[in-house]
């Protein structure tokens, strides 16, 4: 497999990746986390399906053979559910009839094993564009105005420059209002579920982060023993 330095797509995303072949998975994960996007990994059907009803993701890498739900069961539940989320299925199988399957059980693009990485890129990104962001771009969170298409924040029309991790944290603190976010909430939202993240490499963003935001009248507070809440000053 290829494995390139380039952008897949042109802005940070979160991809679920539902594939039993640990070795695949870590693999896929790995090439795009080094590029900056949160990776949820999961291995088997029914934990994955459980996980995708509460948790949104950009783009969904999904295996077909799976311990427990096959990946057309996952595909039709979320389908019927509503979810719009673009779906890339990975399978062994090269026939037709169950691309066919795969395609009206709701899929937007298929790959059949082995492929190239470079080829799940080119589909990653052909997925990345189709796909439209819900609700407004650009929103405001008291002073700052935060980009969510260009993933940039502002304030007075100048940009608050930011390594991306902290930008991510922001994002999930935007995305969870007036409610108090853990350490592993923030990890899992920035790491992808199923890394190992030491939880002082959170308190380091936060901190960081934190010096950032107070100029413009935003804070992060310490909710001792459950995390952190972002709110504006008065």
């Amino acid at each position: 497999m290829l494995f390139r330095s380039e952008t897949i797509i042109g802005r940070l995303m979160r991809v679920t990746i539902v594939e039993d072949n640990k070795v695949l998975a870590n693999g896929i994960a790995h090439q795009l986390r080094d590029k900056g996007h949160a990776v949820n990994l999961l291995h088997d059907g029914q934990t994955a399906l459980d996980f995708l009803k509460q948790e949104e993701a950009d783009i969904l890498v999904l295996d077909i053979n799976l311990p427990r739900l096959d990946g057309f069961k996952i595909l039709s539940s979320l389908r019927k559910s509503g979810s719009n989320v673009p779906v890339l299925l990975l399978t062994a199988r090269g026939d037709l009839q169950d691309r066919v399957k795969g395609l009206n059980s709701g899929a937007d693009d298929y790959l059949v094993k082995p492929f190239d990485m470079e080829e799940l890129e080119a589909r990653l990104r052909a997925l990345a564009r189709r796909k439209p962001l819900s609700g407004q771009d650009i929103v405001k969170y008291g002073p700052l105005s935060f980009d969510r298409a260009g993933r940039k924040l502002s304030a007075l029309n100048k940009e608050i420059v930011m390594p991306r991790k902290e930008l991510s944290i922001f994002e999930c603190f935007f995305e969870h209002q007036n409610q108090i976010v853990s350490k592993a909430q923030l990890a899992d939202y920035i790491y992808g579920v199923g890394s190992d993240i030491d939880e002082r490499v959170i308190e380091t963003h936060i901190s960081r982060l934190r010096k950032k935001l107070l100029p413009h009248h935003v804070t992060i507070k310490v909710a001792r023993g459950l995390g952190y809440m972002m709110h504006v000053k008065k």
